[in-house]
């Protein structure tokens, strides 16, 4: 019974890190001033649609994912490397395997990035780890 009861709470701590560790990522891209996905496409609506991708036990490590990268701004640039979009996709013209409208359209974007993820890292928590651990994915 106490070895369960600390199993609890250590998984209790560790998603509150988790969750930590998002809110300042969201407060980090606030800060450098990342654009905010276009009024036409909220980005609570890219969020669901990303959702529904990956499934409520994966999303938060996804989200966390993309608010780093990119804030879930269709249109970063890193200006160092020249990564792209929402996953910042290296090079950026990677993401036309999930549509023509990949430079514009942040479902394309999340489809893509959704998709890279599963296949590299098999899920989005397993991309958030190694992000966590090298400072990229």
């Amino acid at each position: 019974l106490a070895a369960e009861a600390a199993a609890a709470a250590a998984a209790q701590e560790e998603a509150a890190r988790q969750t930590a560790r998002r809110e300042a990522a969201r407060g980090a891209a606030r800060q450098q001033g990342a654009a905010s996905v276009p009024v036409s496409t909220p980005v609570g609506d890219v969020k669901e649609y990303a959702a529904s991708l990956v499934g409520a036990e994966q999303f938060g490590c996804l989200d966390a994912l993309f608010t780093r990268e990119s804030g879930w701004n269709p249109s970063a640039k890193n200006k160092s490397s020249g990564a792209y979009g929402i996953p910042q996709a290296l090079p950026a013209s990677k993401m036309a395997s999930a549509g023509a409208d990949w430079q514009t359209n942040p479902h394309t974007q999340v489809r893509w990035g959704v998709s890279y993820v599963n296949a590299r890292y098999g899920s989005a928590c397993g991309a958030w780890a190694h992000s966590e651990s090298h400072g990229w994915y």
